[in-house]
């Protein structure tokens, strides 16, 4: 599970970091399940609670599960479009009415960000999905370890913090960035670090390197993930 928080977390940095570079790169899954607690009504269901923080990730042992699962997706669509030369990466934001407007800013700021990757919206089948709800953690991705993640927007966070940076950073984590809290408000995902004052939306040169990188040969993966079955 990765997320905003307000504290530095040195640790979970750190471990996210070395997964990201062990699997090449970190993405999202097909059928995904709803998070405990998410809510489906609208705005009108916010919480009680006085604030929330971009707040701690937990493990993320789920990735390698989670990144088998998108190759396979994108091989699925290689096989019937041969012309695909780049990976497109497809998000269902039904379940989170409330923040479609951000989620949609969100994937445009890094489909401009980035070329190796693209994010594309479809209410059917997708590579992941976002909910939306009330959560003492706050936003946050997760993976379950069996193929399945999410995009969780908590309202009450969403309503203290940037709402647009809070959904182009949580869709960092499925294109396989690592939180760094400790970083400046020019990185994206230095989350809430920075605190509430920050309204950065868009990746640095840095970000928007790597994940270039990470999925550079996203799709050339895939393809041999595939034959390697065969």
């Amino acid at each position: 599970m990765t997320s905003f928080r307000h504290s530095t977390g040195q640790k979970n940095s750190r471990r996210l970091a070395a997964l990201a570079l062990g699997l090449g790169l970190a993405a999202a899954a097909l059928g995904t399940a709803a998070p405990a607690g998410a809510q489906t009504q609208g705005a009108d269901r916010a919480p009680a609670r006085s604030s929330a923080g971009y707040v701690g990730s937990a493990e993320n042992s789920g990735n390698k599960a989670f990144f088998d699962a998108v190759l396979r997706s994108v091989a699925q669509r290689q096989a019937e479009h041969p012309s695909l030369k780049s990976v497109t990466v497809y998000y269902n934001a039904s379940q989170a009415p409330s923040f479609r407007s951000q989620i949609s800013s969100a994937a445009s700021i890094w489909n401009s960000s980035v070329s190796n990757v693209k994010l594309q919206s479809t209410t059917g089948s997708a590579d992941f999905s976002y909910y939306e709800g009330n959560d003492s953690r706050g936003s946050y991705a997760s993976t379950d370890g069996h193929g399945s993640g999410y995009i969780f927007l908590d309202y009450t966070q969403n309503q203290q913090y940037d709402s647009i940076r809070v959904a182009a950073h949580e869709t960092g984590h499925v294109l396989g960035l690592p939180d760094h809290y400790s970083g400046p408000c020019s990185e994206l995902m230095s989350g809430g670090g920075p605190g509430p004052s920050c309204t950065n939306r868009y990746p640095n040169t840095t970000e928007r390197s790597r994940v270039n990188q990470l999925w550079a040969y996203g799709l050339a993966k895939a393809l041999a993930a595939v034959g390697a079955r065969h």
